[in-house]
């Protein structure tokens, strides 16, 4: 896993870099590199951290 991903804890909010469209996204559990992660215009979708580095939201606005 990369380092960037391992900071992602349930209840943590984040993009997709490459679909931003997906909306803001809330991480559910990040196991051995994967991390599960419901976003709204999407659904819950298991994401492999060795190929997407998602990107945290701090607010609905900084993003």
């Amino acid at each position: 896993m990369s380092d960037a991903n391992s900071i992602f804890t349930p209840g943590m909010r984040v993009i997709h870099p490459d679909f931003p469209e997906w909306g803001v996204g809330q991480v559910q559990s990040n196991i051995g590199g994967r991390i599960t992660v419901n976003f709204p215009e999407e659904g819950k979708l298991v994401i492999d951290s060795a190929r997407v580095s998602l990107q945290p939201v701090f607010d609905d606005k900084g993003w």
